[in-house]
């Protein structure tokens, strides 16, 4: 890997997972992480993909707005044009690893917690 880039965060929407062509499953969050302090403060939003057998397991009903990740992967950026013709840039992490953080509010007690890391062992099923 030539980068990696890691990051605690807070999921922006509900995970989905999709399949490419290929059948290959996909699973897609967005994930919100703040930078810089006080007035000069920003969000800086990742779209992270977790691949395969980790996409379709159960980790799909764990990230769920709101909840809290660390996430590290490899990091890559593109631009495309937004509806207002400006020229924007997209940054999306193939995740390595992604783990739930903490709990949230309003997950049952009962929940069970999930097997989180998304590390590259495709033998390992959610």
């Amino acid at each position: 890997m030539s980068n990696v880039f890691s990051f605690v965060g807070t999921v922006g929407n509900d995970a989905q997972v999709r399949y490419t062509a290929a059948g290959l499953a996909v699973l897609n969050v967005n994930v919100a992480n703040n930078i810089g302090f006080g007035d000069k403060q920003q969000t800086l939003w990742v779209r992270v993909a977790v691949f395969g057998k980790r996409a379709e397991g159960r980790l799909v009903e764990y990230l769920k707005k709101g909840q809290a990740v660390f996430v590290s992967g490899e990091l890559t950026q593109s631009q495309y044009q937004g509806q207002d013709g400006t020229l924007k840039t997209a940054l999306e992490l193939t995740a390595q690893v992604l783990e739930l953080v903490g709990g949230r509010k309003d997950s049952p007690a009962a929940a069970p917690a999930p097997a989180a890391t998304a590390d590259y062992d495709d033998d390992i099923p959610f």
